[in-house]
């Protein structure tokens, strides 16, 4: 419902720095500045990406939700993506760079 759309805060973060998580196919660990803060998130994104093509682009992160460990490492809200019909995932980002903590309504 709307009202659920309501409670996501989503914000656009630069991605400030990012690493292969260690033993994993999958996952990157990606340092991000909200705006508010910085945080980690790790992200099952790293075979379609690499951490350095990631560092410096803006993309929208889910911020409010609950953190997760994962592999060892307190993850602290998710980066939004689309998927096409093949699988192939692109960053959801604005269209011209905005200030960080940008909200997305």
């Amino acid at each position: 419902t709307f009202d659920d759309f309501q409670k996501m805060d989503i914000r656009v973060s630069t991605i400030v720095a990012a690493e292969k998580v260690a033993k994993t196919k999958k996952l990157l660990k990606l340092t991000v500045d909200t705006g508010i803060d910085t945080r980690t998130i790790v992200s099952g994104i790293a075979e379609h990406f690499t951490p350095e093509e990631l560092v410096g682009k803006q993309v929208l992160v889910l911020v409010n939700l609950a953190p997760r460990e994962l592999k060892g490492i307190l993850s602290q809200g998710m980066i939004l993506m689309a998927e096409d019909a093949n699988g192939a995932l692109s960053l959801m980002q604005p269209a011209k760079p905005v200030k960080d903590g940008s909200t997305v309504k």
